[in-house]
């Protein structure tokens, strides 16, 4: 007797769970940048930081990008227009994203960019509107504020040391914010090429065009010196490589694995794990105590994100 198949209710909720899961893994390496950072800093300028990471998982995934598209005989050919796609998702998303927040804490305060940051899933719901024209439906609007809500619990202390309208921090809070845009359209814009494009293809290409955009930044604004590269500790080495195999490689490739399943509102709702996980790596690493307040804030975060993922019928 042949095993009956599972009924469509238990498909959607193992493809839910499934699809938490892979965000949840997600938000972990996105979390763990700042850590990874931490270890980074004063060997290297927040520019290098940034993107010789960057550089490395782009040509690490250059030869996996060839075989894959040798692999797939119907593989669209790229055209001009193709590769002006490609410049905007990189350039407009991947480059002022982490260029506007690694100057935006230069001249402003870690507490504003933790505060700021909060404006990416509401920014990605609102470019998804308007550019993929995705439904703005009661119970997306309603997880977005509740988890808005348990970060800002999470937040209290960065909301208590933070400042926003001194004059001499508005031009690092106007880069952060510009950040937050870059990271909001690079994930909307890029969920629209998904369409043509696989996975891989749209984070390589995009990366390309990022690379060879952000190269001058360390010729004219940051001038880097490969001695600073052999002056890191194995902790200094093991962040860099953090950051750049998991951080700009595997989380990306998984987080445009389960775009092309979810609307991009819904999966940014996860988002709101990333100071959730953010605040226990800390704890873990760098000795940062843990309060009550933290505790209701994480239970309120992961709340939301259940309750999208579980009720929202776009995620099944």
């Amino acid at each position: 007797m042949e095993n009956a198949a599972p009924p469509p209710a238990a498909k959607s909720k193992s493809r839910a769970l499934w699809f938490f899961l892979l965000l949840a893994l997600v938000n972990l390496m996105w979390a763990a940048q700042g850590t990874a950072v931490k270890f980074l800093e004063g060997k290297l300028g927040p520019i290098a930081i940034t993107f010789l990471p960057f550089y490395v998982t782009t040509l690490l995934f250059v030869p996996l990008l060839m075989r894959e598209r040798r692999r797939s005989p119907g593989a669209a050919a790229l055209t001009r227009a193709d590769w002006l796609r490609f410049a905007a998702a990189g350039i407009g998303g991947q480059v002022l994203a982490q260029l506007g927040m690694t100057w935006g804490i230069t001249k402003s305060l870690a507490s504003n960019a933790a505060i700021l940051n909060l404006l990416i899933p509401v920014l990605t719901a609102v470019l998804a509107s308007f550019m993929l024209r995705e439904r703005v439906t009661r119970l997306r609007v309603a997880c977005l504020i509740v988890g808005l809500a348990g970060v800002f619990l999470l937040s209290v202390q960065d909301l208590k040391q933070s400042s926003f309208l001194q004059s001499n921090y508005l031009a690092g809070n106007l880069l952060i914010l510009a950040g937050c845009l870059g990271s909001a359209f690079y994930n909307v814009y890029c969920k629209g090429l998904l369409q043509r494009f696989q996975e891989i293809e749209i984070l390589i290409f995009s990366y390309v065009t990022a690379s060879i955009a952000s190269v001058p930044l360390l010729i004219w604004a940051e001038p880097f010196h490969f001695a600073q590269l052999a002056a890191l500790d194995w902790r200094g080495w093991l962040a860099f490589a953090f950051l750049a195999i998991f951080m700009y490689g595997l989380s990306m490739v998984l987080f445009f694995y389960v775009l092309q399943h979810l609307p991009v509102t819904v999966a940014s709702a996860s988002l709101y794990l990333v100071p959730v996980f953010g605040i226990l790596i800390a704890a873990a690493f760098l000795g940062e105590r843990l309060t009550p307040v933290a505790f209701v804030g994480t239970g309120v975060v992961l709340l939301s994100t259940i309750i999208i993922m579980k009720w929202d019928k776009s995620a099944v």
